[in-house]
């Protein structure tokens, strides 16, 4: 196992997806960080009172995670192509070759990409929090209120990440096609999803199903900790989102897994 991991880190680091997908986040984090960081405000302001007023603690979480809700998409689309890539160079025949124990290849990828979904997760936070810490303190906001609560909403994020990496790869699996799956992927989390998710919270009975939905786990992840007294009763708390999160990505591979043990490879 220890090989075919060091095999699956040496092919995401051999091509030029791994840097330019550092970048990206890196952006990322550091735009939204800048926009966040501009309009969030601990204090009313008479001109404009129907801005939003948030404590130290929440213009802190705000500013450093707002832009996890497009990073994540950019996690998904790297594990589909971890998989996808492999379909549609033909180098999947190379590697079961190589390794032709077809779930022991999986979770070499599943290991490999959650180092890679950690990796990810730090250049994020590099670039929101230091984007982000230098406008709020320019701005005369605390910049890291409360350390021991605003870590561990930081930390969340690494897990949140590294949760819709696992995700990514078990739709790669499930649709071998790496262009398909990236516009199927990208297209469910950006219009499907909050259209059905807006479309059952308006019915009575629905907010008890939307909290269930992968954009809302994830809200209910990075809000656990956002000082809002109403989070933990409005949905899922923290550890709520993470678990449902992590049966996504569990479904998700155990499916594709199935498939891929009974899918002709040539």
């Amino acid at each position: 196992m220890g090989r075919a991991v060091k095999s699956e880190i040496r092919k995401m680091l051999t091509t030029r997806m791994w840097w330019g997908m550092a970048i990206a986040i890196f952006s990322c984090g550091a735009l939204f960080a800048l926009l966040f960081g501009a309009i969030s405000r601990t204090k009313p302001d008479p001109n404009n009172p129907g801005v939003p007023v948030f404590t130290p603690l929440e213009a802190a979480i705000n500013t450093y995670t707002g832009g996890v809700g497009f990073g994540y998409v950019f996690l998904m689309v790297i594990g589909i192509m971890t998989i996808g890539a492999e379909y549609r160079h033909k180098t999947i025949t190379g590697t079961l070759l190589a390794n032709p124990k077809r779930p022991s290849m999986i979770a070499s990828k599943v290991i490999a990409l959650l180092a890679f979904g950690i990796l990810y997760g730090l250049v994020f936070l590099v670039g929101s929090v230091s984007v982000g810490a230098a406008i709020l303190s320019a701005r005369g906001l605390q910049a890291f209120p409360e350390a021991g609560t605003l870590t561990r909403s930081l930390l969340l994020v690494l897990l949140v990440l590294g949760l819709w990496a696992l995700i990514g790869l078990g739709l790669g699996v499930l649709i071998p096609n790496q262009v398909a799956a990236i516009l199927i992927g990208v297209g469910i989390a950006f219009i499907v999803e909050p259209i059905i998710g807006f479309a059952i919270s308006s019915i009575s009975w629905g907010k008890d199903v939307a909290q269930f939905l992968p954009s809302q786990a994830t809200a209910a992840v990075l809000g656990g900790y956002s000082g809002d007294p109403d989070a933990s009763t409005a949905g899922l708390n923290w550890w709520q989102g993470s678990l449902t999160l992590l049966v996504y990505a569990a479904i998700f591979v155990a499916i594709g897994t199935w498939l891929t043990n009974r899918r002709d490879v040539t």
